[in-house]
């Protein structure tokens, strides 16, 4: 894996991190054991980024992280948390400093530290990224030495740019995969001249890009791939990256024909996303110690040929991009 600077802030990253939504819950029964595990392999491999919020499991990833690191002690990975999404309703005018800086506390408390490296908003509803009182509350919450640094999450690529506006962000977390390829346009290229860090999320398109999902899979009722199919709980976007089962099933199928000889399609996916050179890190989640040494060895392919990047175009724009291209 390489390491490099994670934007602007004071901290060396690999390109490949830890995703700890999975470790949190929604995903099917995962054991506290397992995601332990997981993250210990991931952090044994090199990994030094972790992306988790005070949501996964209500407060369970960020806890397992903590633990994680206490009883392995030595160099600490960068670890960015999200904030907001705890509000009930989740509407705009929920984005107080008072509100967020009682989710901050929260964290704090959580992961076992006195200041948090990254806090990030947590898809927040448009309105909040035309309040600049919310990241003046955020500077204030910076100055005051509760967090290093603050970014954004977002759902659509417009919302990116509204947030890099803000001269305080110094990421953005974006869905990024060959199935959703519309960041790598305008919204890289304005990432880059601000030099802002890109923490590209749903990377195998909830598993569909693993290529071990048919029709006949079922998931558990917990398991976001099922109660979240058409957006019944949160953005349809982070359920197999917005694309209908059997549309993503298809293109499956053709991605699966330009994965190399001995190379999984799970890293293919992997390493195409790494071809970008305005992502910073890839945060894969993980379910076990086995898939999270799987993601790490994905740095290892070599880079992907100018043809093979043109086929995974020209398969989006013809079966994934009606479906999303001007949704996100």
């Amino acid at each position: 894996m390489r390491h490099h600077a994670f934007g602007r802030m004071p901290f060396t990253v690999t390109n490949i991190g830890f995703g700890a939504w999975q470790i949190g819950g929604s995903w099917g029964d995962i054991s506290e054991a397992d995601g332990r595990a997981a993250l210990n392999a991931a952090l044994d491999a090199g990994m030094t980024f972790i992306d988790t919020a005070d949501v996964y499991g209500d407060g369970r990833s960020e806890k397992i992280i903590a633990d994680v690191l206490k009883t392995r002690g030595g160099e600490r990975p960068m670890v960015a948390t999200k904030a907001g999404r705890r509000l009930n309703p989740h509407v705009a005018e929920g984005y107080s400093k008072a509100n967020l800086e009682g989710f901050i506390d929260r964290s704090l408390k959580n992961l076992a530290v006195d200041s948090l490296d990254l806090v990030q908003l947590h898809c927040p509803p448009r309105e909040v990224l035309y309040q600049p009182e919310v990241f003046e509350g955020l500077d204030a919450l910076q100055k005051a030495g509760k967090i290093k640094g603050y970014g954004v999450s977002v759902e659509k690529v417009e919302d990116g740019l509204k947030a890099i506006e803000y001269p305080g962000v110094v990421s953005t977390q974006i869905i990024y995969n060959i199935f959703r390829q519309r960041p790598d346009h305008l919204f890289f290229t304005e990432a880059r001249r601000r030099n802002v860090a890109i923490i590209a999320r749903v990377p195998l398109a909830s598993g569909l890009l693993s290529g071990k999902i048919s029709r006949e899979t079922q998931f558990a009722s917990d398991d976001h791939r099922n109660f979240n199919r058409h957006g019944e709980a949160f953005d349809v976007g982070e359920t197999f990256a917005g694309v209908p089962l059997e549309v993503g099933l298809q293109a499956v199928e053709e991605v699966r024909k330009l994965v190399p000889q001995g190379a999984t399609m799970a890293a293919f996916a992997l390493r195409w996303i790494l071809m970008a050179e305005a992502v910073t890190v890839v945060i894969p989640g993980a379910r076990n110690a086995e898939q999270a040494r799987a993601n790490a060895a994905a740095a290892d392919l070599a880079p992907l040929s100018a043809d093979v990047m043109a086929t995974t175009r020209e398969i989006y724009e013809r079966l994934i991009a009606p479906h999303v291209h001007q949704r996100w």
